[in-house]
């Protein structure tokens, strides 16, 4: 399963076109090259290879490109799952995020996702009073409570929790074993993540140990003389598998302290979903282990879950297990993925386009034949 939709962009940010698709030395560039353009085309070429030579699958295979994804899915993915099964009924299904080499001493280490973070945004709504902007003394402005209301969420620090998968995930990485030991212990977390001269590396310990609160957008105001009565802020919330929607309020209220009563929380359609998870221990993932091993000698799959959110937790609630991956060469480093997830310069080399297409010919032929 492929999404075919991708995210805007700034164009001053980037080095070329983002929507020229330009090869240059090897590398495709544009929006959409690893998010996630490259898997769904990979496996649109991969699923066409395997038609035209005449494979016959011991069960169905079936090739879905959706849109909407980057939109919630409520009409691709989870319109499908809820509304038309029948078209989409299946055993598993293999989407985005992994397979990215992850160089380690015994060698590299291949993240296939297991799961992910629940999306629940949230939109804040600050209430004030109107007046006239020449006299803001002792009034009741709404940006002004506003801007405390995205000082206390950027600061606030709820508990860590430690998953078995981000443990397992992390002593498989073979890191220092002092910083292994702190990178899984939930009082040393995030101390560890903010030392870390390793941006992305602490990036993902602190995402993937804490439920996350990043206020994104803000809304309000009339006019410059007038003093705004009412602000609103979108926050993208990602919740750890486990944390329910009770529980994430509770910590919303203790993230805004003593100003919660002046905010009103509501909650957009279709974000308030849970984490989700799938077993590590399945046919399909023995296979997938097979396949990339044979393609990547010396490589070890492992498992993780990503922090953004995938089409694959509307089959997951569905009960079908759901994994991200795909098969990148070295060439890139691993340490560029997470910036160019919705960010500037996105890209994918023409080597990993190979590699991608093969496995999921080698994987079919592995575990369909």
């Amino acid at each position: 399963m492929g999404h075919t939709d991708v995210v805007p962009v700034s164009p001053d940010g980037w080095q070329r076109d983002p929507f020229g698709a330009e090869l240059v030395d090897g590398i495709v560039w544009g929006r959409g090259a690893i998010d996630m353009l490259n898997l769904t085309a990979t496996m649109a070429v991969a699923t066409r290879r395997l038609r035209t030579s005449g494979f016959r699958p011991r069960g169905t295979l079936i090739y879905l490109a959706v849109a909407d994804e980057e939109a919630g899915g409520e009409y691709g993915a989870q319109y499908l799952v809820e509304r038309q099964m029948d078209a989409v009924k299946c055993d598993y299904v293999v989407t985005e995020s992994g397979g990215v080499p992850i160089p380690t001493p015994s060698g590299p280490k291949l993240r296939l996702s297991v799961g992910e973070k629940g999306v629940n945004w949230r939109r804040l709504i600050v209430h004030g009073t109107p007046g006239h902007g020449s006299r803001p003394f002792r009034t009741d402005n709404a940006l002004v409570t506003a801007a405390l209301v995205v000082q206390r969420l950027a600061e606030y620090r709820p508990k860590a929790r430690i998953l078995d998968t981000w443990r397992r995930y992390v002593e498989e990485l073979e890191l220092d074993r002092d910083l292994t030991a702190a990178l899984i212990d939930p009082d040393r977390v995030w101390e560890t993540a903010f030392g870390l001269d390793d941006l992305a590396l602490a990036r993902e310990a602190h995402a993937c140990t804490h439920t996350t609160f990043s206020p994104n957008v803000a809304h309000g105001g009339t006019k410059v003389n007038v003093i705004p009565d009412r602000i609103e802020i979108e926050v993208d919330i990602r919740a750890l598998p486990g944390i329910g929607a009770d529980e994430l309020h509770a910590m919303l209220t203790e993230a805004l302290g003593d100003v919660a009563d002046r905010v009103t929380i509501e909650t957009p359609p279709n974000r308030r979903p849970p984490g989700s998870m799938s077993s590590f221990d399945t046919p399909l993932v023995d296979a997938l282990s097979r396949v990339a091993g044979r393609l990547m000698p010396g490589s070890r799959i492992v498992p993780s879950f990503t922090t953004g959110g995938t089409d694959a937790r509307f089959f997951r609630f569905a009960g079908v297990p759901s994994y991200g991956f795909g098969l990148h060469s070295r060439r890139i480093p691993h340490t560029e993925y997470p910036k160019m997830f919705h960010g500037h310069d996105e890209r994918v080399d023409t080597e990993s386009l190979r590699l991608s297409t093969l496995l999921w010919q080698e994987l079919c032929s592995d575990f369909l034949a």
